[in-house]
């Protein structure tokens, strides 16, 4: 992922020359949607996110954007008010997200002329993810080579282990503050398309006891149902609902975009004036 840290920084001395480049950063908090955080948005449980990256003025509205995003998601069972029951099953995991994406940016206004603007935002990128948990001990535990719930066993081969880098659409929309020719704040929020129903490692049903055992060993089991630590049930029976995979997970980043221009021109010659309060 130092490759998509680099990228932007690259690309500085090209889009200097036309004194249409932005450096932009981004800080703000990231969170995500799942088996272990039912709602679409909230603050709950959220932790920080920092970007880095650059965009590049087409037209006065129309803007190019690339950049680097990194935040942590999690979540516990514990913390899930979204379903009844739930924190007996006792699950929770983190993991950091490293992001590098594509898209293009519209401002409804022209900021030339106006110092303030909604605008919306779309594009591609990818993401890395890793998921860990804690066992009881707090010693932290990779989920992926788990295989929590039979994926890469011989008795599940529709279940296939999870990439843990995958394609994502990022969209969203922000607010955005000329406050002086060159320097711009925003506040945006950004949600992300996943096509992967583990970023927290819980999706479909519980896999054998027997068979989880034998293939992957005793923390596998211990880590896969966790009602025991609080005093629920035992292990369920091979097949019951450990998540849903009808819908996959979700993630997205909310905070401060500043956005500074590189010159004090528009790539035309023309000075940018300053907008007017």
């Amino acid at each position: 992922m130092k490759y998509a840290i680099l990228l932007p920084l690259a690309l500085l001395p090209f889009f200097a020359f036309s004194q249409k480049f932005h450096a932009d950063l981004f800080g703000g908090i990231a969170n995500y949607q799942g088996d272990l955080q039912g709602k679409r948005v909230t603050f709950s449980q959220a932790h920080p996110a920092v970007g880095l990256g650059a965009s590049y003025d087409l037209t006065n509205k129309f803007i190019l954007r690339a950049g680097f995003t990194y935040g942590r998601v999690g979540a516990s069972d514990q913390k899930n008010t979204t379903a009844k029951g739930i924190e007996y099953r006792n699950l929770s995991f983190k993991s950091d997200i490293y992001e590098f994406h594509l898209g293009a940016e519209y401002n409804i206004f022209d900021l030339s002329e106006r110092s303030l603007t909604p605008y919306v935002f779309a594009g591609i990128g990818v993401f890395h993810f890793d998921p860990f948990t804690r066992d009881a001990a707090g010693n932290k535990v990779m989920l992926a080579p788990l295989g929590t719930e039979g994926q890469g066993l011989a008795a599940y081969p529709d279940r296939k282990p999870y990439k843990k880098t995958q394609p994502v659409i990022p969209f969203g929309a922000g607010v955005k503050l000329a406050l002086t020719e060159n320097l711009q704040v925003g506040l945006e929020i950004g949600l992300r398309k996943l096509f992967t129903d583990y970023l927290d490692d819980v999706s479909t049903s519980y896999a054998d006891s027997a068979a989880l055992f034998a293939g992957r060993g005793a923390q596998a089991v211990d880590i896969a149902y966790r009602g025991d630590e609080v005093g629920g049930p035992s292990y369920p029976a091979a097949g019951a609902q450990r998540g849903n995979p009808k819908y996959k997970d979700w993630y997205y980043f909310t905070g401060l975009r500043v956005s500074y221009r590189i010159g004090g021109k528009r790539g035309d010659g023309t000075a940018c004036p300053r907008p007017a309060y």
